[in-house]
């Protein structure tokens, strides 16, 4: 997508483009997937020590995600896609943001040599802040020990954040992930602090103009993580307008050949303008229920009217989205 990520705060795409001098500054490195509540707690308590100090807080970051990297076949499909991972690091207040390419020579990179050269030398870093089970360095062979030594040698103090439960949930960026793959969007939301949102445009070649001048949007492919198959409550924002909207994540199977596809029904349409690269963010509140196939088409026409009237109740409950 070509939209701006967010706030309008520096970020560096690689080490050589950090400017001379930047530091010193608090930082916290991490892949950052979904920037949930513990990674919020973290890079709020750098804001707050970096305010203290009067230096810059930063967030250091990889793109790709090292298990897309060293372990292609099993990397998990990601909350945040870079673009919306920069948007929400924005959203927190840093000063900037360092996206480290996750290339052989990052990854085959000594220990030492990161502390040196990344932390030290290009941010000029005082203090660190890191959860308890960071680890680092060729082979992951550094821990926060570790760290904390590197730490005493080089002139920068560590502080190591405990885990951050929610309605008694240890929360994790695998965690979250485990609940949206299976489609409990309700438990993903009360870890991430907000809804579970896909950030996409429409699927092309479905001979839209510029405006969109019937009640259902299909979402164009994506890379990143989607919910179960299955169908939610969700709400569907296009340019700014925000909607109300159910929405089918599967293959359709019930009639005609199989095709999958995220196709959302808004119930409070009204024409909108919209083209092919109009952004869309689709949130996904309440999953109502699994991918079913209906004996006729008057049994699944039957189905979508009570999927609808419980969409319904449940706006009109307004929920808290958080």
């Amino acid at each position: 997508m070509s939209e701006s990520p967010g706030p309008m705060i520096p970020v560096f795409c690689s080490v050589a483009e950090i400017p001379a001098g930047f530091g010193p500054s608090v930082a916290a490195i991490g892949n950052f997937d979904g920037v949930h509540r513990g990674h919020q707690q973290i890079l709020a308590a750098v804001l707050k020590e970096a305010r203290a100090l009067g230096v810059r807080a930063v967030a250091i970051t990889f793109d790709p995600h090292p298990e897309q990297f060293l372990r292609p076949a099993e990397a998990p499909r990601l909350l945040t896609p870079v673009l919306e991972r920069l948007r929400l690091l924005g959203l927190t207040g840093m000063d900037a943001v360092v996206v480290l390419p996750f290339d052989e020579a990052l990854a085959t990179l000594p220990a030492r040599e990161f502390v040196s050269k990344i932390l030290v030398e290009a941010l000029s870093v005082r203090s660190l802040h890191e959860g308890g089970n960071f680890r680092f360095g060729y082979r992951a062979e550094a821990g926060v020990e570790e760290l904390r030594a590197f730490g005493a040698e080089f002139g920068f103090t560590v502080c190591v954040h405990g885990s951050v439960r929610a309605r008694g949930l240890e929360v994790s960026s695998s965690a979250i992930r485990a609940l949206v793959a299976a489609g409990d969007v309700k438990r993903a939301r009360w870890m991430l602090g907000r809804p579970f949102k896909v950030r996409s445009t429409q699927a092309r070649g479905r001979g839209i103009g510029t405006q969109l001048l019937v009640p259902t949007v299909n979402l164009a492919a994506y890379s990143g993580l989607l919910p179960a198959f299955g169908v939610y409550v969700t709400r569907l924002t296009i340019g700014g307008r925000c909607f109300q909207s159910v929405t089918n994540v599967g293959n359709r199977p019930t009639f005609g050949e199989a095709s999958f596809a995220v196709e959302s029904h808004i119930l409070d349409f009204e024409p909108v303008e919209m083209d092919e690269t109009t952004p869309v963010e689709l949130e996904f509140l309440m999953r109502l229920r699994g991918e079913l196939t209906w004996p006729s088409p008057e049994a699944l026409k039957a189905q979508i009217f009570k999927d609808v009237a419980r969409a319904q109740r449940y706006f009109r409950r307004a929920p808290s989205f958080e």
